[in-house]
């Protein structure tokens, strides 16, 4: 049963600040990490829940989706109704555009929720809930991914959620533009960026990540990816490492959410 519209969009409108190609990384890991999920959902529709000022991200989300599941559609949600209006315009078939939040207003379940660079401007306090509320929303086997990038999308980390909730962490980063792994934490989601301090368990983690990236210099001489690669090997030892190297390749690595949730205080 679809959920009921409240009368008036859950949430509060953020900056929305956007730009072309900022979420490539994370459209990217979904489309390789989902897309047999989305061919095989009956009506594969996705949300790009928050897109901002401007739908550039709506739009590549649907070209980058389609290209693993051809009949996927996309819908942007937007809690600023001028945003909505903006975008309207941009609509064509598979594409479209609501006024709502986190109550998700669309009549079904969509198989796949995006929420990039919303959260980050809420309370920690607030997350648990607004992730359940949208777990709640999805279709059986269906995808909420939550997270953060910068401005140009270099460094990325994001959360996966399936309906049971959150159950991955990923970190993506252009490797040329990286010093050492830790330069990824200004880019946490917010579950996690005021946990990185002693004591906690993704503290823990980027320290072991800086360690197994100097101790991977050596390969540095056969570029950035093979230093992260040989990185990542290492970290396995330790870390339960939930991807394989041919998404290494592209400059992520991928850790179970149970290593790295906050410790109840």
């Amino acid at each position: 049963m679809a959920s009921r519209t409240p009368s008036r969009p859950v949430g509060t409108v953020t900056r929305g600040t956007t730009n072309p190609n900022r979420l490539r990384r994370m459209d990217r890991w979904i489309a390789a990490t989902h897309g047999a999920e989305l061919r095989r959902s009956a009506d594969p529709v996705a949300v790009d829940l928050g897109y901002g000022a401007a739908p550039w991200t709506a739009v590549e989300l649907l070209v980058r989706l389609r290209a693993a599941a051809p009949h996927a559609r996309v819908v942007g949600v937007e809690i600023d109704p001028a945003r909505v209006a903006a975008a309207k315009p941009y609509e064509r078939e598979g594409l479209s555009f609501r006024h709502g939040g986190f109550e998700v207003p669309l009549p079904g379940r969509p198989t796949l929720i995006r929420a990039a660079n919303v959260l980050r401007q809420y309370d920690e306090e607030q997350v648990a809930a607004v992730w359940e509320r949208l777990c709640g929303r999805l279709a059986p086997g269906g995808l909420l991914v939550e997270g953060t990038c910068d401005e140009i999308g270099r460094r990325h980390v994001w959360v996966a959620l399936g309906p049971e909730g959150p159950r991955t962490v990923t970190f993506a980063t252009r490797l040329g533009s990286l010093d050492r792994p830790s330069d990824l934490a200004e880019r946490l989601p917010k579950a996690l960026i005021h946990r990185n301090v002693p004591g906690e368990p993704v503290h823990a983690f980027l320290r072991d990540f800086d360690r197994a990236w100097a101790a991977a210099a050596p390969y540095a001489s056969y570029g950035a990816r093979q230093r992260w690669i040989r990185t990542v090997r290492d970290l396995a030892a330790d870390w339960p490492v939930a991807d394989r190297s041919v998404r290494w390749r592209q400059g992520e690595l991928t850790v179970r959410w149970g290593a790295l949730a906050p410790r109840q205080a």
